[in-house]
């Protein structure tokens, strides 16, 4: 029997080998109506007439596209370029694509949003591109629609050796958490998101995808697996990097819950007493969810080793 994630990722896999098809590959840089330039031909009448505006219009995407990889500043300029390029040519998806990425850059997650999904409006292809679809992913995420969320993280993960390596570790840490908020029925498909991106990973975004995963695991029952990983990639306390903003905006609003019970597994065998009040934080600030009783059942385990910690 095939794993579901597995069975997942080659759904996903066939989706974008589709979509890829007979109109090639949407991006919202170089989109379908900017061909032509590219192969350096007008192919009919409408084309040659509108060449001028035509260049101006995958220029300025190409400039927007690039800014996009610069500074905040350079992002609130992109929304001005996405603006002048629907101007130009009117009723295309591609500017509405880089607006809303621009915004999600900004952190202006509603705008972000309602530009991306009226860009899917004009073309129902307009967010193949990995770019496109990963800032669909976070946004999604960010404005309460995690199941519409984790369907777009399905969908990008077999396409995200296109992002950069931080993008990808992002996509992967909060896919893997969005599939664990699901409770035991998402760990199939969350410990093998998790374990690509541990090995993927750098820096702190390996950090919190090591501790995700062994979250993951230790509530899967493999806790031998979870404390002989943690053992290995682990030194020190991990609350500091956990409560980074890089951590958090790796984690995502739900991964944003799971801090404590991220922080606490590290500490269980360094420092009892902390990791039980790690613990007990968890409970207090998740009012219901799939993990409670696990978070219990680790309380319970430490009440008797709280005042023990490891020289």
């Amino acid at each position: 029997m095939i794993p579901i994630a597995s069975l997942l990722l080659v759904l996903a896999q066939a989706g974008s080998s589709v979509a890829g098809g007979a109109g090639g590959a949407w991006s919202s840089a170089r989109p379908p109506e900017c061909a032509p330039l590219d192969t350096g031909r007008a192919s009919n009448v409408w084309e040659r007439a509108k060449a001028p505006e035509l260049r101006k219009y995958c220029d300025l995407l190409a400039s927007g596209a690039s800014k996009l990889a610069g500074s905040t500043a350079m992002a609130r300029e992109v929304v001005a370029i996405a603006d002048e390029a629907d101007k130009l040519l009117p009723n295309k998806a591609a500017p509405l694509v880089l607006k809303g990425r621009a915004f999600a850059q900004l952190g202006q997650h509603t705008d972000a949003q309602k530009a991306l999904a009226d860009a899917r409006a004009r073309d129902d292809r307009a967010l193949d591109d990995p770019h496109a679809l990963f800032a669909w992913a976070r946004v999604l995420a960010r404005t309460g629609r995690t199941l519409e969320a984790a369907d777009a993280y399905r969908a990008l993960l077999p396409r995200a050796s296109l992002l950069t390596l931080a993008d990808r570790s992002a996509a992967s840490i909060e896919a893997g958490v969005l599939a664990m908020a699901r409770g035991a029925a998402g760990l199939d498909e969350a410990v093998p998101i998790l374990r690509q991106a541990a090995r993927d990973s750098q820096d702190v975004a390996q950090t919190v995808a090591v501790l995700a995963l062994a979250l993951a695991l230790d509530r899967a029952g493999d806790r031998d697996e979870a404390r002989a990983l943690l053992a290995e990639r682990i030194r020190g306390d991990a609350r500091p990097t956990l409560g980074g903003a890089r951590a958090k905006e790796m984690l995502g609003p739900a991964g944003a819950l799971e801090i404590p019970a991220l922080g606490a597994l590290a500490l269980e065998a360094s420092d009892p007493a902390a990791a039980h009040a790690e613990w007990t934080h968890y409970l207090e600030v998740n009012a219901k969810g799939p993990w409670l009783e696990h978070a219990r059942a680790h309380v319970a385990a430490l009440a008797g080793k709280k005042g023990k910690k490891r020289p």
